[in-house]
């Protein structure tokens, strides 16, 4: 055999292992996804994106290059799509062309990128893309990680109470200090069963809240603003207007509802008038929805019996802060989500929302863009 017929022989083979490999890989794809959407719930659009006024098959799309694994899979799955890895100083000229933005949703990247039709989030929280004007008067398709990092949160939910009940709070201070304190703590460490937990945004992570609550024996209520439906392991679910109501029966609050101009401010001075001096207040949604100044006077004055917080306004907390100084607080930095996990059902769901808009199919995790989640 010549060299030649080799080398035409070698081309022949790979191009072969290609078409069969291509084919595989993209079922395995495929079937990550399904089991991402049915372990989440995700909720895919009543529509086809194909149907949106000015879709069409992207052509270059602009991509965060920091989320670990994310330029690789999407290049992967759409090969026909030039992606480009985002870089600071550079984003008005690199959006000045592009049909979709992943992981990325500024003013500037906006202004420049008067093509772009889709922004897909690598988080939950959208108030800010939402929050611009270009948004909404362009009718820019917006998809998040709603429900993604629910279960991790809800973790992180019940470790903050849990830590309150039991005198973490206490005891875990004393330790650093060689302290061996038997008394209890005040107020005294309580059993959580038979009381109650007033989850408010039963949405994706309010409902993982709820599930551990119920599993450890509590009473669990709830508000949600698009319906009264919730799951059976949730004795009663009221509407926004019936917080204050829910609060005074509630042994534990826990926010998780998203920030919208409803939500800003809701826990005000006469949300925690509303408390028992012996409730507890959890928040591990966003900063904003709190009067810092209320719950600092709440606390200080011991008309409720501890916050645990995840998020704050401002945020980052600083330093001199009279919450720092308070000892019925427990603060941790905006890591409810953070886990062993990795980001590898993030760059799942994002590679698949891709696959879906290139081929003009149903979205998931659309964000209602006029209700800011």
């Amino acid at each position: 055999m010549s060299l030649a017929t080799l080398r035409l022989a070698l081309v022949a083979l790979a191009a072969t292992l290609a078409t069969a490999v291509a084919p595989a890989a993209e079922n395995s794809a495929r079937d990550a996804a399904q089991r991402v959407i049915a372990e989440f719930g995700l909720e895919q659009a009543a529509t086809p994106v194909r149907q949106r006024v000015g879709w069409r098959k992207p052509k270059r799309i602009l991509v965060d290059p920091y989320f670990p694994g994310l330029l690789s899979s999407v290049r992967a799955a759409a090969p026909e799509v030039e992606f480009i890895a985002a870089v600071p100083g550079q984003l008005a000229r690199q959006a000045a062309d592009v049909d979709a933005v992943i992981g990325l949703c500024t003013p500037e990247i906006l202004a420049a990128g008067k093509s772009i039709r889709w922004i897909g989030l690598l988080n939950a929280g959208v108030e800010q893309c939402v929050g611009l004007a270009q948004v909404r008067a362009r009718d820019i398709l917006v998809t998040n990680m709603q429900r993604i990092g629910g279960p991790v949160a809800a973790e992180h939910v019940m470790a903050m109470l849990l830590a309150f009940t039991r005198g973490l709070d206490v005891y875990i201070p004393a330790q650093a200090k060689g302290d061996w304190r038997r008394n209890s703590p005040s107020p005294r460490t309580t059993v959580i069963a038979g009381k109650t937990m007033l989850v408010v945004g039963l949405g994706g992570i309010g409902t993982e809240v709820a599930k551990r609550a119920h599993a450890l024996g509590m009473r669990v209520t709830a508000t949600r603003a698009s319906s009264r439906a919730g799951p059976d392991y949730v004795s009663y679910v009221g509407t926004p207007v019936e917080l204050l109501k829910l609060t005074s029966q509630a042994d534990v609050i826990v926010n998780t509802a998203p920030l919208t101009p409803q939500t800003r401010g809701m826990f005000d001075a006469a949300f925690f008038a509303k408390m028992k001096s012996s409730a507890y207040f959890i928040n591990i949604a966003r900063g904003g929805s709190v009067v810092t100044q209320a719950l600092v006077d709440a606390l200080k004055n011991n008309r409720i019996a501890g916050a645990a917080v995840d998020v704050t306004d401002p945020e980052p907390l600083p330093r001199d802060h009279p919450l720092w100084r308070l000892s019925n607080v427990i603060i941790t930095p905006h890591v409810a989500n953070d886990s062993d996990l990795g980001l590898e059902t993030q760059v799942i769901v994002t590679t698949e929302n891709l696959r879906r808009y290139v081929q003009g199919e149903r979205m998931l995790s659309v964000v209602d863009t006029a209700k800011g989640y």
